[in-house]
């Protein structure tokens, strides 16, 4: 799956995805969910076979992209916990 930068203004951002999993982008909207800074995400789906799968995200205050790699960074590192 390839993530591509779509659109970006001061307080959102637009990520597109190529040839998307919903396994990834699920947890990420949940953690984007969690995370008090961020106003609203949207997952945007429209026809598969003509359009990618997008992902708009807007914050209250800071970098829309910084709350992204956050978000991001929370799935990865559930994800790669070892679990004993």
């Amino acid at each position: 799956m390839q993530t591509y930068l779509v659109e970006k203004t001061d307080d959102s951002i637009t990520l597109g995805f190529k040839e998307a999993n919903l396994t990834l982008i699920t947890p990420l909207m949940k953690a984007l969910d969690s995370d008090e800074n961020v106003e609203l995400v949207r997952y945007i789906d429209t026809h598969p076979e003509l359009d990618d799968r997008k992902l708009f995200v807007k914050v209250r205050s800071g970098d829309p992209a910084a709350a992204v790699e956050k978000a991001s960074q929370s799935v990865s590192d559930y994800y790669s916990a070892v679990k004993e």
